[in-house]
C-alpha cells in the first residue's frame, strides 16, 4: 500500500529564541493528503498557511513533529537528499510566478530539468506535451515577458508538475490574478493534477478557489481546524 504524499504529524514551529515567550506558527498541525487528493487550506494572513507550505515542501523544518512526503520523513534526511526529494517528489507553484525573464516559455518549463542535468530527450517531449495541454504550445518560443498574468502562471504549473511529482503544493496560486484568469489557471490546476495523479495542497484567502478542492481545511493561529 502507497503511503500518503504527505502526511503531518503533530507538526509545530516555532521562531525566535526559546526564552521569547514566542506563540508558534503552528502548533501540533496533523493531516493525511493521498495521492490524487485536493486540498486547500484557507485561513486569514499570518494564520501559519505559508509556514506550513514550505515545511511540508522541505524548504523548512518543523521544531518537533513529523513531515513525511511519500513516506520519507523530511526532518531526518540529509540535505543532500531532501534536495533530491523535494526535486524528484514535489512541484511548487507561487503567486508572483518566479519565471525567468530571459528565458522563453520552452525553457521556463524546463528549468528543472536543466538544473538537474537531465539529457534533452528525456523531457523535451514532456515540455511539449504540458504547453499543449495548457494551450500554449504556439508560445513556446516566446519570451515570457510577452504573456499575461494568466499565461504565466499556466507556465508556472507546467513547470512545477515536469518531473511528475505525487506532491504539488501552491501558495496564493490566483492571488495576483483577476477573477476570471483565477477560476481557468485553477480549474486548471485541478484538472491536470488530478490527471497525473498528483496530490495537490493549496492555501488561499478566496473562499470561492477554496470550494474547488476536495476538502477544505481552516488554519486559525497556527492551529488546524478538525476535518
Amino acid at each position: 500500500m502507497q503511503p500518503p504524499a504527505l502526511e503531518l504529524r503533530e507538526v509545530t514551529k516555532h521562531y525566535g529564541p526559546p526564552d521569547s515567550g514566542r506563540r508558534p506558527a503552528l502548533g501540533g498541525v496533523s493531516l493525511e493528503v493521498p495521492a490524487g487528493r485536493v486540498l486547500a487550506i484557507v485561513g486569514r494572513s499570518g494564520s501559519g498557511k505559508s509556514t506550513l507550505l514550505h515545511l511540508a515542501a522541505g524548504i523548512d523544518r518543523p521544531t518537533s513533529g513529523s513531515v513525511l512526503v511519500d513516506g520519507y520523513n523530511l526532518a531526518t534526511l540529509p540535505d543532500r537528499d531532501r534536495t533530491l526529494l523535494r526535486r524528484q517528489a514535489i512541484g511548487l507553484v507561487f503567486q508572483f510566478f518566479h519565471l525567468l525573464p530571459h528565458l522563453s516559455v520552452r525553457d521556463n518549463v524546463a528549468l528543472p530539468a536543466f538544473i538537474a542535468g537531465t539529457p534533452a530527450k528525456d523531457f523535451v517531449p514532456r515540455v511539449a506535451a504540458l504547453l499543449a495541454k495548457v494551450g500554449l504550445a504556439s508560445r513556446a518560443d516566446d519570451p515570457v515577458q510577452k504573456l499575461s498574468g494568466g499565461e504565466m502562471q499556466r507556465i508556472a504549473i507546467c513547470r512545477a508538475l515536469l518531473a511528475r511529482p505525487r506532491l504539488l503544493l501552491a501558495d496564493e496560486p490566483t492571488g495576483n490574478l483577476d477573477d476570471a484568469n483565477s477560476q481557468l489557471v485553477m480549474q486548471l490546476m485541478l484538472d491536470l493534477a488530478r490527471e497525473e495523479g498528483s496530490a495537490l495542497v493549496y492555501v488561499t484567502h478566496s473562499g470561492d478557489i477554496a470550494a474547488l478542492a476536495d476538502e477544505k481545511r481552516t488554519l486559525h493561529s497556527g492551529v488546524l481546524e478538525p476535518a
